[in-house]
């Protein structure tokens, strides 16, 4: 029998479905103080040196770090700085964010963004990520205009490898972009960005929830009729689509325009396209996502069997052991070259932490950990 999908059972615990048989064992464990670490070390944002500013949201900062204390002194970090106050104001992004850590806490693999600490103080969530030089693929795209289909079947390939591996772990990615797609230093693609991941799906279950970024919104996600994994496989058509001809395949003046391309308008492809290519995104941006490449039992199986990947080693891929198309010109490990610098001028500060929620609200965002520990899984 198959495992039941685990339900979120308040707005401070979100328990992820083991993808082993049977049902998993669930032990809870709040750490209302302080550090999500996978050691003994107090960690607290005096253990980090701001560099740079990288980016900035409506709930906060992303920095440049330096640790400055304890194992990897000196080491070069990322950091995202979320306002609690902010966060708390709204259930959904209080789920989003939730979502985002836990997430990046149990997920591992080459081409998903590290989590390496997590910590908060009264009114402020704090993660340590990697820090990816390489800046985002979208300025890369930016830069290029259009993508050769070489260029593009290589980042596609370690998307389809990162979207395989989540999908795995009961995993919707939802919210795949240009601007979610780093690039390390090396040139290699990391997914990041997991406030609109939703965890817990398997075997066909489908979630209702209306997120991700519209013009690489799959139309089952637009009408609400519910959606499964395959509607990463229509984001990655999109995505693959704008790659070759510089613009997502559905756009117009406003949204409502655009959603109505997307769920009424025909498929335009220019012609200067491969049969592969041209083959490949119309198998991906299906309608039906019962249709859609990618949307069997198989997943990204199927897609990886695909002509276009043809040339594709994919056991190499993984292993980075494929040349990236594109390596980052980088002087040290604090360049920040690659970043927008309408942020990396400014001064880095993290403003002081005088933040005050409601007991209710800190209960609700207290930190949990939940271990699903898995039954050992059959060699069968």
């Amino acid at each position: 029998s198959k495992t039941p999908a685990t339900r979120v059972i308040d707005c401070s615990l979100c328990y992820r479905m083991a993808s082993g048989p049977g049902v998993p064992s669930l032990e809870e464990i709040e750490l209302t103080s302080a550090v999500v670490n996978r050691d003994s070390e107090r960690i607290g944002p005096d253990s980090f040196e701001l560099l740079s500013v990288l980016g900035k949201g409506g709930y906060g900062k992303v920095f440049q770090v330096r640790k400055v204390q304890g194992a990897q002194t000196g080491k070069i970090f990322a950091m995202k700085v979320l306002k609690k106050a902010k966060i708390v104001c709204n259930a959904k992004d209080t789920a989003h964010t939730r979502a985002e850590r836990e997430i990046l806490e149990t997920v591992r693999h080459p081409f998903i963004v590290d989590l390496l600490y997590a910590f908060q103080t009264g009114g402020k969530l704090y993660l340590i990520l990697e820090c990816l030089s390489g800046g985002e693929l979208f300025m890369q795209l930016e830069k290029e205009g259009i993508f050769m289909e070489d260029t593009a079947c290589f980042y596609l390939g370690e998307i389809v490898l990162a979207l395989g591996h989540l999908h795995s772990n009961g995993i919707i990615y939802r919210d795949l972009k240009p601007e979610n797609i780093m690039l390390n230093h090396q040139g290699h693609i990391k997914l990041t960005d997991f406030g609109l991941c939703k965890e817990s799906i398997h075997d066909g279950a489908v979630t209702h929830t209306f997120c991700g970024t519209i013009e690489y919104m799959a139309p089952e996600i637009l009408t609400r009729t519910g959606h499964n994994r395959a509607v990463d496989w229509w984001s990655l058509g999109a995505l693959m689509y704008d790659m070759m001809t510089g613009s997502p395949p559905f756009t117009a003046e406003n949204r409502k325009k655009t959603i109505d391309k997307i769920l009424k308008c025909k498929l335009n492809l220019p012609p200067y396209l491969t049969l592969d290519a041209r083959d490949m995104i119309k198998k991906l941006l299906k309608k039906s996502p019962l249709q859609r490449l990618g949307s069997s039992a198989a997943d990204c199986k199927d897609i990886q069997k695909h002509p276009f990947f043809r040339h594709i080693n994919w056991d190499d891929l993984l292993s980075k052991r494929c040349e990236p198309p594109y390596k980052p010109c980088l002087q040290s490990d604090e360049d920040v070259s690659q970043f927008d610098t309408r942020f990396t001028k400014q001064t880095p500060v993290d403003s002081p932490d005088d933040s005050t929620i409601s007991h209710q609200h800190e209960h609700a965002f207290a930190v949990r950990l939940t271990l699903a520990l898995q039954a050992p899984r059959s060699t069968n």
